[in-house]
């Protein structure tokens, strides 16, 4: 332990506190991020014996005149802490004021602005993470720890099962030595070079760390790319990330239980995976797991969830009872996925669902497309151009009677001038689907011949807009 306890009331750090439904235990959680500040803050300092007891954290922490008995509290002084809201805990700059100045802040305009402000954010970033009570704004004015003996003391024995605090008898102590718990994100001002080895591409890799930096007081160096994460579950995919980075600093890594609602679905889905790395492709950062899956299918797999669409993460243990048999086995083994992994898969197939099957892909582009922007265009390292003669080939190994009679009759009706590309794709990915629709009209799927015939059907729905 070197620093004070600062850390702020984010959600995923409320969330691991209560280790249970933060939405049934919001005030436990708020009271617990108060109880470690109150322990390890500068704010927060009660001279408390190097071994105390409940008996010695109440008399220093509460007014004298506070009842010793197992009642609940009335509000008998306002300067006593027992009466004070859990809203000024949250939200008042000074952690340490009394109800009473809480109250007079409250009526200050520039009081009532940053409170205004916080509870929104606060209120928003729960309602984001599907974990707003229905009685939250009574919650905020509930006394926080206006509550018996009995509840504070199970706060302390909760905070040492969590490894805050040791206990022997009635007596607790302090831990050099804080667990492992969500931080808030620290940006550094300056990236190195090093910092930027996350691009998968290498060409953007150096261009990133050549050009970051500012030339006589301007950026000269700006990228754009498609991100569909509403501004409104910003925080909500903020959290996860800071959430899952913690997470992969502990060791061993542990399984999670993933809350998931995916796009179209009306009800979200429970699982217990292993989390491996977070991806951004194309339109917003995905968490690629294995473990469960959203079917019946009890065989463990990949799969990517996107971060604006999971409800909630709760880190567990790999022996808890709830983690599969089969993914406790590759634990013991040592036989976990890595991310090395996922990167050698999507070497292999075109697309991001790279626990799908790979499929060839062969594709017509007429000569003028081609020459502007096909030639001489890296898609995948499987997308290649072949001769005309070679498209007989593929459509032979691929189709057998009538079906193949029915392609090479199609090739053969075409302009020996067009360019044929062949590559391999992960089936169904609705990345790559995108891609060739982008394409048409100046694009032809020859094979497979599913998908030939998808994209039959998609061109027939789409030209019933225009005709009717």
């Amino acid at each position: 332990m070197t620093d004070a306890w600062q850390e702020p009331p984010s959600i995923p750090l409320l969330q691991w506190l209560v280790r249970g439904s933060l939405k049934q235990n919001l005030l436990q959680s708020i009271r617990l991020w108060v109880w470690l500040h109150l322990l390890y803050g500068e704010t927060g300092d009660l001279t408390l014996p190097h071994r105390f007891s409940y008996v010695d954290w109440r008399d220093r922490f509460f007014t004298a005149d506070h009842p010793t008995n197992e009642v609940q509290p009335a509000l008998h002084n306002l300067t006593c802490p027992c009466t004070k809201a859990t809203a000024a805990w949250l939200f008042h700059p000074d952690l340490i004021v009394t109800q009473s100045q809480w109250q007079a802040y409250q009526h200050r305009a520039n009081g009532q602005a940053s409170i205004r402000q916080q509870r929104d954010r606060f209120q928003q970033s729960l309602s984001d993470h599907d974990l707003l009570p229905l009685n939250f704004d009574h919650l905020l004015q509930t006394r926080l720890f206006g509550f018996t003996r009995r509840t504070l003391s199970k706060d302390l024995h909760h905070l040492v099962s969590m490894g805050w605090l040791t206990c022997e008898g009635n007596y607790f102590q302090k831990v050099t030595s804080w667990p492992d718990h969500p931080r808030a994100k620290q940006r550094s001002r300056h990236p190195s070079g090093q910092e930027f080895a996350f691009f998968t591409q290498p060409d953007l890799t150096a261009i990133a760390d050549n050009f970051s930096r500012t030339f006589q007081g301007h950026h000269r160096f700006f990228v754009h790319v498609d991100y569909v994460i509403s501004q409104q579950k910003l925080d909500r995919v903020d959290d996860w990330q800071s959430l899952l980075a913690d997470i992969w600093q502990q060791d061993p890594i542990p399984p999670i239980h993933l809350q998931y609602q995916a796009a179209g679905e009306t009800q979200g889905c429970s699982l217990i995976v292993y989390p491996v790395c977070i991806y951004y492709y194309r339109r917003g950062p995905y968490l690629c797991a294995y473990g469960q899956v959203p079917s019946a299918d009890p065989a463990l797999n990949w799969r990517n969830y996107r971060l604006d669409r999971i409800l909630a993460i709760t880190p567990l243990a790999w022996n808890d009872a709830i983690v599969p048999q089969s993914l406790q086995r590759q634990h013991q083994k040592q036989t976990l996925p890595t991310p090395d992994e996922i990167e050698t898969a999507m070497d292999e197939a075109w697309g991001f669902d790279y626990y799908q099957p790979s499929q060839l892909l062969l594709l017509r582009f007429d000569r003028e497309w081609n020459d502007r922007y096909i030639q001489d265009t890296l898609r995948h390292s499987t997308f290649r151009k072949i001769p005309h003669r070679e498209v007989k080939t593929l459509i032979c190994h691929s189709l057998k009677g009538e079906l193949q009679e029915q392609l090479l009759d199609l090739w053969r009706n075409r302009s020996p001038d067009d360019a044929y590309y062949q590559a391999y794709y992960r089936q169904n990915d609705p990345n790559v689907l995108q891609r060739l629709r982008a394409w048409r009209p100046h694009i032809e799927v020859f094979l497979p011949w599913e998908l030939r015939q998808r994209t039959i059907q998609e061109i027939l729905q789409e030209l019933k807009l225009y005709n009717d």
